[in-house]
């Protein structure tokens, strides 16, 4: 049954206070607007409603949705009548077992308990021996009564959940193609931010084939930010550096030292477009870097906040997250990466001192600009 309209729920909106419920709605609906151009979306308290030419899937990956009904809208005065035509029409008869989940917003000489015994009793008339169960029914059937206007529908689609795009701000994100950062990435938009994803290309580790990845990924999470876009900058740095620690014998520090100028690079960037911090796809002690006492010196490379959304999962909690965002796959493809570039033995707890000094005597040989 074609749909005439469709109802979208959330939930962590209607919790705020009026002033900024009223935001929340409005950066959501202005979301529904960019991913659904030829739609026609309105609102009224505590849910928003959408017709025209729907695709589901742009709302099931809209966040700030909690969930979503396509459903058949007629007057109030129709509800009995168009009530038993539904039913009949969706294969009621098949059922042994019914409920009537009823909603109702708006002045009316009766209460949802009155409407749900009259279309129950009216249904039983006509189906005598499908008995009502409301505890495990096998026929359910949704029922908004919105002042004098009428909604019905049987299916409930889950949404992703979380705030509205632009709700947070905006922040840049390192993507580096792996597992963890399109992961980190979708658990800050999720929290209502716009991220402004960047891949640095460290030379000779990572290729065209790896940048390519990374925008895939990129490309894949659009789904949920429209206006995602990957900017890549090409550094010689890393590698300079490492050649440098490499004459020193002071390879354990690379992987400190590479992080704390991807940590710079984004830095750059967000405070060049007004962004308040710099996403990671870091899990604590998931490696040599991310030891307690690396991301201690990694912090104070910068002045803004970094923001680690995966910090207390393990491995298998991350990858769970991105088999279900279907990021996964495109992770897991064989392109060069800077694992050939890990030393041996990583400093696993370098102190803030020892680093700021060896950094200020590469800087004084010029490893790269």
């Amino acid at each position: 049954m074609k749909p005439d309209i469709w109802l979208i729920r959330y939930s962590e909106i209607f919790l705020k206070s009026e002033p900024v419920r009223r935001v929340w709605e409005d950066l959501l609906i202005q979301t529904l607007k960019q991913k659904l151009p030829d739609c026609s979306i309105s609102k009224t308290r505590g849910r928003i409603w959408i017709t025209g030419d729907v695709d589901p899937e742009a709302i099931a990956h809209t966040f700030g949705v909690y969930s979503f009904s396509p459903c058949i809208m007629f007057p109030l005065s129709d509800l009995n009548e168009r009530v038993l035509t539904y039913v009949k029409e969706t294969g009621f008869s098949a059922y042994k077992t019914f409920a009537l989940r009823i909603n109702r917003s708006g002045t009316h000489p009766f209460t949802s308990q009155d409407l749900a015994r009259t279309l129950g009793a009216s249904i039983q008339k006509s189906w005598p021996s499908i008995a009502v169960d409301l505890t495990n029914p096998k026929y359910e059937l949704h029922i908004e009564v919105r002042d004098e206007q009428c909604y019905l529908y049987q299916e409930i689609i889950s949404g992703p959940g979380g705030i509205p795009q632009g709700a947070s701000g905006t922040l840049v994100a390192l993507h580096s193609g792996g597992i963890d950062s399109p992961v980190a990435m979708y658990m800050m938009m999720k929290r209502g931010t716009i991220l402004h994803p960047v891949y640095v290309k460290i030379a000779p580790f990572h290729d065209d084939s790896s940048e390519e990845r990374a925008h895939l990924i990129v490309e894949h999470l659009r789904k949920y930010q429209p206006d995602l876009t990957l900017e890549v900058i090409d550094d010689g740095h890393v590698y300079a550096t490492r050649m440098e620690l490499k004459k020193r014998d002071l390879e354990k520090y690379a992987c400190v030292l590479c992080k704390r100028h991807l940590y710079r690079i984004a830095e750059q960037k967000a405070r060049a477009i007004g962004a308040k911090g710099i996403v990671t796809g870091e899990s604590l002690a998931q490696v040599a870097s991310q030891t307690l006492d690396n991301l201690y010196v990694l912090d104070d490379a910068v002045s803004m906040p970094v923001y680690r959304p995966l910090i207390g999962f393990d491995k298998e909690e991350t990858i769970a997250v991105a088999k279900k965002i279907g990021t996964y796959d495109l992770s897991v493809m064989q392109v060069p990466s800077c694992c050939c570039a890990i030393p041996f033995k990583p400093a696993t707890t370098s102190q803030r001192e020892t680093i700021s000094t060896l950094e200020e005597e590469l800087a004084k040989g010029s490893p790269a600009k």
